[in-house]
């Protein structure tokens, strides 16, 4: 029993120091959650607008540009996928992995071929561990993104959707899988196609008391187009990295206080048996005392 008692003893202390650890990491991402929805919310007025400046000039200019051109029959569809760069955040970066499959599917049954483009070191594990092929990948921001990785990921998307159909590299189609911010208990793995835009704002037919407005295109409707499109595939980039950045954040706080809570539970459990064991260690104790003592007068007994 005695060495029963010392290897749960040793289980109480581990579980305590386990307990200490999640408890800190819980504390850490609740204190970034706070900066991760401000920056998402911040960032949200400025995609808002640039969707509505991009449906002004692609709705009234009636240019077709190269982004928002879409290909007869598509047969390459890039997909980039958002995950996180460390784990102990739950079913975080495994939910976002089984939507992108989901999409991949749905793309392959349309006749499409998926080039795969990754942010996150998990996302990059898990097709390395399959040995599947990856076009290009970043790593190292997961839970701080900046505009310049953004700016850095939107480029390398355009350029290869803007390749002429055939040359090496090409892709038709863009889609991103990402996680969407709901809430601190929701949160939603989403598919988005980023190329070619669908604008659809400012398409529906005016009331009878509405006018619709009039656009002059300084220095001319391409132009514009031409510096407003990257900066809006870049900065919606942008916007899903800030959500999955929350969305990571929320999932590590919740994964790592559920760790705390069932090292609460053990920590209990493990006390209640060391008790029972110290309990039945004296009670065999006292018994063998007793039997001594027992046997002891009955011997005194005999020789009297």
């Amino acid at each position: 029993m005695a060495v029963s008692l010392r290897e749960y003893r040793a289980r109480i202390k581990s579980t305590e120091s386990m307990k200490k650890i999640t408890r800190a990491m819980e504390l850490i991402a609740a204190s970034r959650i706070i900066k991760a929805q401000q920056r998402a919310q911040a960032a949200a007025p400025y995609a808002r607008e640039l969707t509505r400046a991009v449906s002004a000039v692609a709705t009234f200019s009636n240019v077709d540009h190269p982004l928002t051109h879409e290909q007869e029959d598509p047969k390459r569809a890039a997909v980039l996928v958002i995950t996180s760069d460390r784990g102990l955040a739950g079913a975080y970066s495994s939910s976002v992995l089984k939507e992108a499959e989901r999409l991949a599917e749905k793309l392959r049954g349309e006749g499409k071929e998926v080039d795969w483009y990754l942010t996150g070191r998990k996302g990059e594990a898990y097709f390395k561990f399959r040995q599947r092929p990856v076009v290009q990948a970043w790593t190292g921001f997961s839970d701080q993104p900046t505009y310049d990785v953004a700016a850095e990921i939107g480029t390398a998307l355009i350029d290869s959707f803007l390749k002429e159909q055939g040359e090496e590299g090409d892709v038709d189609e863009v889609h991103v899988v990402y996680t969407r911010f709901r809430s601190m208990l929701t949160q939603e793995p989403t598919d988005i196609r980023m190329l070619p835009l669908e604008v659809v704002e400012g398409e529906e037919s005016p009331g009878d008391d509405e006018v619709l407005p009039l656009y002059e295109f300084e220095p001319s409707a391409e132009a514009v187009l031409d510096g407003l499109l990257p900066q809006y595939v870049q900065s919606r980039i942008f916007f899903c990295l800030l959500q999955a950045a929350a969305s990571e954040l929320a999932a590590r706080q919740k994964a790592m206080k559920s760790a705390t809570d069932n090292a609460d539970e053990l920590i209990k459990k493990y006390k209640r048996i060391a008790n029972q064991a110290r309990q039945a260690g004296i009670t065999q104790e006292i018994s063998e005392i007793v039997g001594g003592v027992n046997a002891l007068a009955d011997s005194q007994a005999g020789s009297d």
